[in-house]
């Protein structure tokens, strides 16, 4: 494994440069209804630990990994921009969202050059950046099938191809729905899906080296997407509708032009939604977005919807926004998503409202939602992406609100349901995310239910990179007078607020593997009255603080911020102690595939037990008893540190279930030793069998 960046990034300078002066991820230092804001995106870097060992493997191994399969002839999408751009010969291939996988990938190399200014990665960059630019329209359009299939009926024309080439990726471009100039002939095309990628990733890069070369390419793509949504034709109205990243990308452009036009544009992508005819539950489209009360349909799309209008409400603060936003949250939170923060329970699904007996009425929905509490384990399809989307919303709705309850939902996304997305060598990934593995299922599920460093839906892989490259970038939040800590992990934040000047506080502490946390001001100047907030997780149950070694009167209650509010000085250290036990959770019992059942989670980290850990017992086998005491084991896979947990549980009985559908219980209660892992470290040691929820025995 490759930590060369490791220690670039662990001996990196703490200043901050001036090109970095500006915010992080999302900023909404100027945004009317936000009531916290990002740190910069290098004000923060892990020191070790946990997030310190998982940002070497990303930084030092899988972007290079993810390079080097876009260079392959696996990769499809770095191919494409050397054609588009005119430096090589040939046709497009890959599904029309690949140009976005490209651009997602770049801005986790941003995020990663943000914290250690490798030169190595900037020249990456440059090289990329230098064949969008080439490969843009002067009006911003950039969609690699129709560029491609334009530069070669030009080539045609002027006698440089054979016209049989240049016909095979005419019909390429038509494919994939191309009509008139090229433009946004076809929603499926997710031309705009992409553009709203790159968009995100050129303010990333600005943000991060200072330089404007991709920015300038963004500027261009937030143009063309004005300039084709404020004046739609009847026809174009529903082609702003499929899985919008670019809601949330016109926002962050106005974030960081303040042209008001891109509110503009951010405000017409929401209402020209409202005008679609005859939509589906599958794009969120089927009533107008302010009628809608409930997570519904394809749960990227949604996720991604939910997302952008959030960030609408944080810059207009439409009432009727939030009361949408906080009825659906509330719907996806408790009746619709998983314990670890996945959504899209289907691969595919029907719309439980848009159905009639009339077959033509019936409408199909990918990657569903589905009705409340159905929420299967082996077919749980919970793609990353549809994660990540949970976790952008979540993260949002925290800046509009300073409420805990998202943050925590933030901390259980990046650990248990995205996480997992990648192998923990960092060059394999998962597309889907079930819950329970089994070699006994009588059907093949429609994805790979091992890592693989290639899939043809890329999507996933470049999107789970990105986010946890920026996961230091979650860590804290500033308010008025206020630091919040979100995130807890070795790490240190070095800024400039105001009202405080350049402060520095580093955090030492081995969460998610123990509960205690130090956070000392290493830098200060004099002495400065502020507010320290501290996240109370849900799970933790009487935690303490102290500050200097002295007990602090600090309202501690779960799922909350605990403020600290003093003069502070350099050198003062507050210490918060939480409780860390394993426990049992069970769940509602309308979730009729989880009674009977509980899962095991210790601190943020949600466990399950892999076949690899049974002593040879068969998983289906095996029950926890309700009073089962769990030991925290150390050990590593894959050369990453993780901690186990080993408990007494019963194995009920060895004969086969094969060719068996009811059969009378089986007494056997035979002591077995069991270990479990971390969910998200599971099939990273070969085929396995695994499952989060396991028979409780009482």
């Amino acid at each position: 494994m490759n930590y060369k960046l490791l220690t670039l990034f662990i001996t990196a300078a703490v200043s901050t440069p001036a090109a970095a002066q500006q915010n992080g991820i999302t900023d909404t230092r100027n945004s009317k209804y936000a009531v916290v804001n990002s740190t910069p995106i290098d004000a923060v870097k892990w020191n070790g630990g946990f997030w310190g060992e998982r940002f070497g493997v990303f930084s030092g191994t899988s972007v290079q990994s993810m390079w080097e399969t876009w260079k392959s002839d696996e990769g499809k999408s770095y191919n494409n921009f050397l054609i588009a751009a005119g430096k090589k010969k040939g046709k497009r291939h890959g599904p029309p969202f690949h140009d976005g996988d490209m651009y997602k990938w770049l801005e986790a190399v941003a995020a990663v050059y943000a914290v250690n200014k490798d030169p190595e990665l900037d020249k990456i960059m440059d090289d990329v950046i230098d064949l969008i630019a080439r490969s843009q329209r002067p009006d911003g359009y950039l969609h690699t099938p129709v560029i491609i299939a334009d530069r070669l009926k030009a080539e045609k024309q002027s006698g440089q191809i054979a016209s049989d080439e240049a016909k095979e990726n005419e019909n390429i471009g038509t494919k994939v729905g191309t009509s008139g100039d090229g433009r946004f002939g076809n929603p499926l095309n997710f031309e705009a899906y992409n553009l709203g990628h790159l968009i995100t990733a050129g303010i990333i890069h600005k943000r991060a080296t200072g330089k404007t070369t991709l920015f300038d390419c963004a500027v261009k793509a937030a143009d063309c997407l004005y300039d084709f949504y404020m004046n739609p034709s009847a026809d174009a109205l529903e082609k702003g509708v499929i899985c919008p990243s670019h809601y949330m990308a016109v926002t962050e452009m106005y974030r960081e032009t303040g042209n008001q036009k891109y509110l503009e544009l951010s405000k017409q992508l929401i209402n020209i939604r409202d005008s679609v005819k005859n939509g589906t539950d599958d794009n969120q489209d089927r009533i107008p977005f302010r009628q809608q009360y409930n997570a519904m349909g394809h749960s990227v799309r949604a996720n991604y919807l939910y997302a952008g209008v959030a960030d609408l409400y944080v810059e207009d603060g439409e009432a009727q926004l939030k009361k949408n936003l906080d009825a659906i949250w509330n719907d996806l939170v408790n009746r619709k998503m998983y314990i670890n923060g996945a959504c899209g329970a289907l691969y595919d699904g029907t719309s439980p409202d848009g159905t009639e007996y009339n077959p033509d009425l019936i409408q199909k929905v990918h990657q569903s939602y589905g009705r409340p509490y159905q929420l299967p384990h082996s077919t749980a399809h919970n793609e990353t992406c549809a994660n990540i989307g949970n976790m952008l919303l979540n993260w949002r709705m925290f800046q509009a609100t300073a409420d805990a309850k998202y943050t925590d939902l933030v901390e259980n996304c990046l650990y248990n349901s995205i996480l997992c997305g990648i192998s923990l060598d960092g060059t394999e990934y998962f597309y889907t995310n079930p819950l329970r593995m089994s070699d006994e299922l009588p059907y093949d599920l429609r994805w790979p239910n091992e890592r693989v460093k290639y899939i043809s839906c890329f999507c996933c892989p470049p999107n789970t990179l990105r986010t946890l490259c920026e996961a230091q970038d979650y860590a804290y939040s500033v308010g008025k007078g206020e630091i919040y800590v979100n995130l807890y992990g070795a790490n240190t934040l070095n800024t400039k607020l105001e009202g405080i000047g350049e402060i520095t506080l580093e955090q030492k502490t081995d969460y998610p593997w123990d509960g205690n946390v130090a956070l000392t001001i290493a830098k200060l100047k004099g002495k400065k009255d502020f507010t320290l907030k501290l996240r109370i997780p849900a799970w933790c149950k009487g935690a303490r603080i102290l500050v200097n070694g002295e007990p602090v009167n600090a309202d501690t209650s779960s799922e909350s911020y605990a403020a600290v509010t003093r003069q502070w000085k350099k050198g003062d250290t507050v210490t918060l102690d939480m409780p860390m036990e394993a426990k049992l959770i069970e769940a509602n019992p309308l979730v009729e595939e989880c009674r009977g059942q509980v899962a095991v989670q210790r601190g943020p980290i949600l466990y399950c037990i892999e076949s690899n850990d049974l002593g040879g017992a068969d998983i289906d086998n095996i029950a926890i008893p309700a009073d089962a005491k769990f030991t925290p084991v150390e050990t590593t896979i894959e050369g990453s540190r993780i901690m186990a947990l080993e408990t007494e549980a019963v194995d009920r009985g060895e004969t086969s279930w094969q060719g068996t559908l009811y059969r009378e219980i089986n007494d056997n209660n035979k002591k077995v030793k069991i270990r479990l892992i971390p969910y998200y470290a599971w099939g990273n040691r070969g085929k396995s069998e695994m499952t989060v929820w396991i028979p409780v025995k009482l």
